[in-house]
């Protein structure tokens, strides 16, 4: 079935999600319908063996009037593969993705979408910009591998505070065309989102946040933190 044109498609990645995408999409969709933008939500199932699926199709039937949300399955594993998979599913002049765990407040959509309608190419949420507070901050374990992981890549992705921040939106064609060149699929996919939209000299705002730390994150702190750290010294080595 054919899409009807909305101003924004929002990208929620999710694996093994069902225990919290029912409260995720119910509070998107009441914040989003009385936007005065119109909206789809677009869940991008990464391989879940719960019931994830069901949820979403549950929660689409029941909320899908007011906000239309729809499911793709995406089955190359990774947070970036199954980003990538919805930013390049969509039509909308805006695009954008953010955590289920919704440790963004979603009410950072509405200074974002004044920013990106006057002219940035992206909004990203910032833990670390002057003015961002947590709310309920990470445990010590998560910290101290965030800290590392942004001394690596201060020097890669000049100028950005917080790569990781999992709240991100874009003008659509700067996305695509940033997007062709990106390779990550796994947590590094970000920073070479990132860095691909600073090559080509597209502007990036970032916005503080008041964050709140999910408690029930996919993120596993030593294993794809390895693997986030293996692939950022790829994209340096790849641009030397």
């Amino acid at each position: 079935m054919r899409r009807s044109h909305v101003d924004l498609e929002v990208i929620i990645p999710a694996y093994n999600e069902a225990a919290r995408i029912s409260n995720t999409l119910t509070q998107t969709v009441d914040f989003l319908a009385v936007q005065p933008w119109t909206s789809r939500i677009v869940v991008v199932d990464n391989g879940s063996v719960d019931d994830t699926a069901a949820v979403v199709h549950r929660i689409s039937r029941e909320k899908g009037d007011a906000v239309p949300i729809s499911l793709v399955g995406c089955s190359r594993r990774g947070k970036g593969a199954a980003v990538r998979r919805g930013l390049l599913s969509g039509t909308s002049k805006y695009t954008g993705f953010f955590d289920a765990d919704l440790a963004t407040p979603l009410e950072t959509l509405t200074e974002t979408m004044s920013r990106l309608a006057g002219g940035a190419a992206a909004v990203i949420a910032s833990r670390h910009a002057p003015g961002s507070t947590f709310v309920v901050p990470q445990h010590i374990g998560r910290r101290m591998g965030g800290t590392a992981f942004r001394v690596l890549t201060k020097s890669k992705v000049k100028g950005i505070q917080d790569t990781q921040c999992g709240f991100k939106f874009f003008e659509r064609d700067a996305l695509t065309a940033a997007m062709v060149q990106c390779r990550s699929t796994g947590f590094a996919f970000d920073v070479e989102l990132l860095l691909r939209l600073q090559d080509n000299h597209a502007s990036i705002v970032e916005l503080p946040v008041a964050w709140t730390d999910g408690a029930e994150s996919t993120f596993r702190p030593f294993q794809d933190g390895v693997a986030s750290f293996a692939s950022v010294i790829q994209l340096q080595k790849a641009a030397s």
